[in-house]
C-alpha cells in the first residue's frame, strides 16, 4: 500500500487528515506534517522523513501540499527529488483526501506513483463545485434539495 503525507501550513493538515479519518475511520497508512511559525523548510523535511519512517517506509508515497511553491510544498520537493516512487500533488482538498485513502484501500500495487498523482489531481478538480441563487433555484426535474 502507497503512503499518503499531507503537508501545509499551520494546522490544515492536522484538520483534513481529522476529516478524512472522520469519513474512514483511522488511517494506518496516512499521516499529516504542519509547518508552524519559527519553523523552516529543513524542519519540514525532518518531520517528512519521520512520517515516512512511520509509515514504514512504503514503495511509494504521495505528498498533499496545500500550495505550490510554499515550504510544506518545497520541502517534499527536496525528498522527491531522491526517489522515482515519490511524488506531490498541490493544491490538496478533502475530496482529493478521501478519493486517495479510498484508493489506499484497493491498492494492489500495480498503479505507479503518475497514475496515483493523476488519480489525486483529477479527484481534487472534480471536487471543486459552484452553487449560486440562481442554480440553486433553477427548476428542474432530477435536482431536488
Amino acid at each position: 500500500m502507497f503512503g499518503i503525507i499531507v503537508g501545509t501550513h499551520g494546522a490544515f493538515a492536522t484538520g483534513i487528515v481529522q476529516s478524512c479519518e472522520m469519513i474512514f475511520g483511522k488511517r494506518e497508512n496516512l499521516r499529516a506534517v504542519t509547518l508552524v511559525p519559527g519553523e523552516g523548510p529543513d524542519d519540514v523535511v525532518a518531520k517528512y522523513e519521520k512520517a515516512i519512517k512511520e509509515l514504514g517506509n512504503p514503495d511509494r508515497i504521495l505528498f498533499l501540499n496545500d500550495l505550490l511553491g510554499g515550504s510544506p510544498y518545497n520541502a517534499a520537493c527536496r525528498i522527491v527529488a531522491l526517489n522515482e516512487n515519490y511524488g506531490i500533488v498541490a493544491g490538496v482538498n478533502l475530496p482529493m483526501l478521501i478519493e486517495m485513502s479510498s484508493a489506499q484501500d484497493m491498492d494492489d500495487g500495480s498503479a505507479s506513483i503518475a497514475d496515483l498523482m493523476a488519480q489525486a489531481e483529477e479527484a481534487g478538480k472534480n471536487g471543486v463545485k459552484v452553487s449560486s441563487y440562481e442554480s440553486l433555484n433553477a427548476s428542474s426535474d432530477d435536482d431536488e434539495l
